[in-house]
């Protein structure tokens, strides 16, 4: 069974990570695992670094450890089987390579309904799914 389930989460946009929360934390619930909440923080383009305060970059990953342990408070697992990551970069290289060196077994990825910009573009999830050399859990909305 799963012991390790990563669960990544948009801060932008929230409500697809919810169920797939919930999921994550009933698998552990049943194997007696672990899970871990990861935000990924894009970097910003190095045109805008006159118009950003200096410290921009750590402010943003500060301001999404603090938003990402306030969903924490919600999630309905002990403290000692629950973490959470903020990383900087892009977004799926970054999931990727949290499960690898966290260890996950299972990624739990919260997905819209596919839309025609989804098809022709692709999209975090669908990368994940081709990529993850664990085992990747969609959940829909």
């Amino acid at each position: 069974m799963f012991k390790s389930i990563l669960a990544p989460v948009d801060l932008a946009e929230p409500a697809p990570a919810q169920p797939a929360i919930r999921a994550a934390v009933e698998i552990a619930n049943v194997a007696g695992g672990r899970v871990r909440l990861i935000n990924v923080q894009s970097l910003l383009p190095a045109t805008f670094m006159d118009y950003v305060p200096a410290d921009f970059d750590a402010q943003q990953k500060a301001n999404a450890e603090k938003a990402l342990a306030e969903m924490l408070k919600d999630v309905k697992l002990s403290a000692d089987r629950l973490s959470s990551v903020v990383r900087i970069g892009g977004v799926y290289p970054e999931i990727l390579a949290e499960a690898k060196e966290w260890g996950a077994d299972l990624v739990v990825i919260g997905s819209h309904r596919p839309a025609m910009s989804t098809y022709l573009l692709g999209s975090n999830a669908t990368t994940v799914v081709r990529h993850a050399t664990c085992s990747v859990l969609v959940v829909r909305q």
